[in-house]
């Protein structure tokens, strides 16, 4: 991805997804951020951590990743902070940290992790991200920029066994979503380091198929990433409601 697309210009942002590690958003909702993208929106990703704790290739080799996968899901702003992999506290330090990226990006949307995860920087980064939308919102907090609370926060549970709130219908993005996974060949290529706890590349593709079949079914469309939010939903039309019932 170059530079230039990574420019205050792009600012601000329509829709921001925040998790812990490179990789994690092309896995749990790069489809959504692909659609926005088409659709005109403004979209952005931050990595709280570089990756350095990976058993696969470097924080370096990572970090120039993130950009070709950035730019296969036409993101508009990526950004990795310098949190410690293996170690995303929910610290006030941390907090402040995000809580000044909100401030410059000024995202509507925010998509965070689910807030039970196997991998503890998963879920801590949930917590954490939601603490720092409110912190972000604070007028006598001094830290840089206006105040700004994103008005929706929703939750990529792609890997927690929970039922959605709603799908997101990625059918006409999920190739170019698998694209943007496998640009992080020092992770998912077929290799020795780590070969005991990883999954072959071929069966990768097919663990990412069959998930994103099964939400797509769900909602009644090919291909589907799942997502929770707390807030109750409103609708105005029920004739103008998506997904049949019978």
């Amino acid at each position: 991805m170059s530079k230039a697309r990574l420019t205050e210009m792009t600012l601000p942002l329509d829709v921001l997804a925040i998790a812990a590690h490179r990789d994690d958003v092309e896995q749990t909702c790069g489809g959504t951020l692909l659609k926005m993208a088409q659709r005109g929106h403004r979209t952005g990703i931050l990595d709280l951590t570089q990756g350095e704790m990976g058993t696969r290739g470097t924080a370096e080799d990572r970090a120039r990743e993130a950009g070709d996968a950035a730019g296969i899901l036409q993101a508009a702003w990526r950004k990795a902070l310098d949190i410690p992999d293996g170690r995303v506290e929910n610290t006030w330090e941390n907090r402040l940290k995000v809580a000044r990226v909100l401030r410059e990006t000024r995202p509507r949307v925010v998509i965070l992790p689910y807030w039970q995860a196997r991998h503890p920087d998963h879920a801590t980064a949930s917590t954490l991200g939601y603490e720092a939308c409110f912190l972000s919102g604070l007028r006598k907090l001094e830290i840089e920029g206006e105040p700004h609370r994103p008005f929706k926060i929703v939750y990529a549970s792609l890997y927690h066994d929970v039922r959605p709130s709603f799908v997101v219908d990625i059918s006409e993005q999920f190739e170019a979503r698998t694209q943007s996974l496998f640009a992080y060949k020092s992770q998912y290529e077929d290799q020795a380091a780590g070969s005991a706890d990883f999954p072959a590349h071929a069966e990768i593709r097919t663990r990412v198929g069959a998930m994103a079949r099964f939400y797509g079914m769900l909602a009644g469309v090919e291909y589907g990433e799942p997502f929770v939010q707390k807030e109750v939903g409103l609708v105005d039309d029920l004739l103008l409601i998506p997904v049949k019932s019978i």
